[in-house]
């Protein structure tokens, strides 16, 4: 006797097409087409979630470093002295203070020079 997994796959493939809902033509209407994008999609999201982490950093040094450009210092120097003094302020911090708190970036530039 032959088993039928027909209420199983059904509802595999059900649970698959919810996930794929929104994507374009049939990619969100056929099993295979939608299977093939949302595996492409779970590693698009994994690889990014790391992507993220580097693309706000990069941000952030951005930031900071035309902050310091207007101060008259180069972005290592700045970093470089931070470190000398000991003060303990990341990326983020700096970038943010640097864009919403100016006086208090111009206390710190002039405070490591």
């Amino acid at each position: 006797m032959r088993v039928k997994g027909g209420t199983v796959t059904r509802r595999r493939h059900k649970k698959l097409l919810k996930r794929a809902e929104g994507y374009y033509g049939a990619k969100s209407r056929l099993f295979r087409k939608a299977h093939e994008q949302v595996m492409k999609s779970l590693h698009y999201a994994f690889r990014d979630r790391r992507q993220r982490k580097r693309d706000f950093r990069r941000l952030w040094i951005t930031r900071i470093s035309a902050a310091c450009r207007a101060h008259g210092i180069r972005y290592n120097e700045f970093i470089h002295a931070l470190h000398e003094k000991g003060i303990e302020l990341n990326r983020k911090q700096l970038a943010e203070m640097a864009v919403h708190d100016p006086e208090a970036f111009t206390m710190l530039v002039q405070s490591v020079r």
